[in-house]
């Protein structure tokens, strides 16, 4: 004789335990709030599901991380970009405070007054240098469309650079203050000499020519634009004299100074736009070659 099983004892087992689990679950409720014996227990179910929590939170300590990291790089480049430029115009326009300084002091004891020298600059950028040695020639990244015109100053943070001699549209090129070919009108700023320097085709070296022997010049002189010749703006620092040496029987100075820019590493320089006569540049007549 064949035996049925029935079908429906282990779902009406799985039903009564689902009524016991939930008579439990109530008992242990109504437990919790009334005593605090279940405290404990709650506790340490915490603690063994701290791993799980920690687990479960990492894709959101991902997202924070990158966010704090790679989004605040990113800020901080551009912040230091704009702070280097800023920097940069305000120590274009600080250089002259030496200056000013010596300027204010005779002008002090000889009107009862001060002079305030302050020029427009334009940020630019070296995008090449001449690869001709004797050439002492930069390229700038501003052309006529941002204004630049021939014979325009060029400056760095520590002085001057140069002047314009070719602009294009987009581009310019720059003839550095130690070119063979350049020179500029200077004076003393300790005292108020005027002379000249030249270049001589180094970048570290410029010569003072022409000072008589007795003239009161002497090394760590700072030379600073005198705005004679109507080219540059007067008070820019252009170099330090770095020896004078004085023959007897010889009517001039052998003057060397030391230019103050970082003439072969700025990479972002200031166009200054003075108020200042269109003239051509000047410029030293250029020797003939050798035979």
């Amino acid at each position: 004789m064949l035996l049925i099983k029935p079908l429906f004892i282990q779902e009406s087992n799985l039903g009564l335990r689902l009524v016991l689990g939930l008579v439990l679950v109530g008992a242990l409720l109504l437990a919790d709030l009334r005593y605090s014996g279940l405290a404990t227990v709650r506790s340490g179910i915490d603690t063994l599901l701290t791993p799980i929590y920690l687990i479960a939170d990492i894709p959101s300590a991902i997202s924070d991380w990158q966010d704090n990291n790679i989004l605040s790089r990113r800020s901080l480049l551009e912040d230091n970009d704009r702070l280097r430029r800023e920097n940069l115009v305000l120590q274009g326009r600080s250089q002259q405070l030496a200056s000013m300084q010596a300027d204010n002091a005779r002008l002090r004891a000889l009107l009862n007054s001060t002079a305030l020298l302050r020029d427009d600059v334009l940020v630019s950028e070296i995008i090449g240098v001449s690869p001709d040695p004797v050439r002492h020639q930069l390229v700038l990244d501003k052309g006529a469309e941002a204004d630049v015109y021939l014979g325009q100053p060029l400056i760095d943070a520590q002085g001057l650079m140069g002047q314009v001699v070719e602009v294009g549209m987009t581009t310019s090129r720059v003839l550095l203050v130690t070119d063979p070919r350049h020179s500029v009108p200077v004076q003393v700023n300790r005292n108020g000499v005027r002379a000249v320097a030249e270049g001589v085709g180094s970048l570290d070296q410029m010569a003072v020519n022409h000072v008589t022997a007795t003239t009161d010049i002497q090394a760590g002189d700072l030379l600073v634009t005198s705005g004679l010749g109507g080219r540059f703006p007067i008070g820019y620092p252009v170099a330090v004299v770095s020896a004078v040496e004085r023959n007897p029987g010889e009517a001039f100075a052998r003057i060397s100074a030391t230019p103050t820019a970082a003439l072969d590493r700025a990479r972002h320089v200031l166009l200054v736009f003075s108020q200042l006569p269109d003239i051509e540049p000047v410029l030293k007549p250029e020797a003939a070659p050798s035979e």
